[in-house]
């Protein structure tokens, strides 16, 4: 399973890393809040479209996936609110008094927050091979976002900014929280609501809506960079946990700058020929990474798509398809294999 939350974060980033370029093309005819919240409201229309047709196939072909639970709801809440509304806000005050070079390094932040979060908050298992993956991801980014001067002058400004990765960082952690319910379902309710916060400030700041091609056009692009790139990456966050999973979303940026290179004719520089050696040279550590040990399944209780294996060894009354969602019982059980921080092995170490 580890491999296949390895796959779906990078695909995740690759999709979002390649809707960076494919924004250029309409940000000369959009500013950059009314282009965010277009890039979100497309996701979150599009998803919650793609949800209306699912239910109605779902009595033919019955769901695979669960609804949130009720006791999900505060976590998906408190990640909505930080990430589609105080990281955004936050983020525009902070870039009113941060030079774009500063706040370029700073947004490298989201992805070191994230996995200090994870590690040291949310308790996930961590060892220096993935510490060391995560250093060279993180210094690709910065590589990439480096243009040779930066000037943090401005005091709140480069603060504000940093505070919105940090928001960002807590999505993706409580995101986690409730990684078990469908995806759609939470990417649909994150997307319409960071585009309607994007939206209000384009709108406060005395915007104008643009013409019905250009949105239809941006919301495209947000559909596949922002909301199944979404999508994937909660999926990953079942497999992997919130540390992996936004390690291997950090690679977006250079994804972003080998799509403007084959798009745009941008030159082969220096700095993406040695993002592309740290970056590459991160996810090996992470994928070759051999976490094995002896741990304890304590006794839960829970729902979640699953297949049977060999944490699943429940019986059913008749045939079923394989994935499948119920509730089910995992009784007590130490066992020794290679793991992931996945929804079974939340263990201290």
């Amino acid at each position: 399973m580890g491999r296949t939350g390895s796959a779906t974060a990078i695909l995740a980033a690759v999709l979002f890393g390649v809707s960076t370029p494919l924004a250029k093309l309409l940000v000369h005819d959009l500013s950059p809040w009314m282009l965010a919240g277009l890039l979100y409201l497309g996701s979150g229309i599009g998803l919650g479209l793609v949800r209306l047709a699912r239910g109605l196939a779902a009595p033919r072909h019955g769901r695979s996936e669960r609804s949130l639970h009720g006791a999900e709801w505060p976590w998906l809440l408190a990640a909505v609110f930080a990430g589609g509304i105080a990281g955004p806000v936050l983020l525009m005050f902070g870039l009113t008094a941060t030079s774009a070079s500063a706040a370029s390094l700073l947004l490298n932040l989201e992805g070191v927050f994230t996995a200090l979060l994870a590690w040291f908050v949310f308790r996930e298992g961590v060892d220096r091979r993935l510490v060391a993956g995560m250093v060279a991801i993180v210094a690709g980014a910065v590589v990439l976002s480096w243009n040779g001067a930066v000037d943090i002058a401005g005091g709140w400004g480069p603060a504000a900014v940093a505070a919105a990765c940090l928001m960002w960082a807590v999505d993706n952690n409580l995101t986690r929280k409730v990684s078990l319910a469908d995806p759609v379902d939470i990417a649909t309710i994150k997307g319409l609501v960071a585009g309607g916060v994007n939206v209000g400030i384009a709108l406060a700041l005395g915007d104008g809506l643009p013409a019905v091609p250009t949105a239809a056009a941006a919301m495209l692009v947000g559909l596949l960079g922002y909301g199944i790139s979404l999508v994937l990456f909660v999926v990953a966050l079942r497999h992997l946990g919130t540390a992996r999973t936004g390690a291997y979303f950090s690679t977006a940026p250079f994804v972003g700058g080998i799509a403007s290179l084959l798009m745009f004719g941008e030159p082969l520089t220096a700095g993406l020929a040695a993002a592309a050696v740290l970056m590459g040279l991160g996810v090996w550590l992470h994928l070759t990474e051999d976490h094995d040990h002896e741990h304890v399944h304590e006794e839960v209780e829970h729902d979640h798509p699953h297949m049977h294996d060999e944490h699943h060894r429940h019986h059913h009354d008749g045939p079923v398809t394989e994935p499948h969602t119920h509730k089910h019982r995992h009784g007590r059980l130490r066992h020794r294999h290679a793991h992931f921080p996945d929804a079974h092995h939340v263990h201290t170490h």
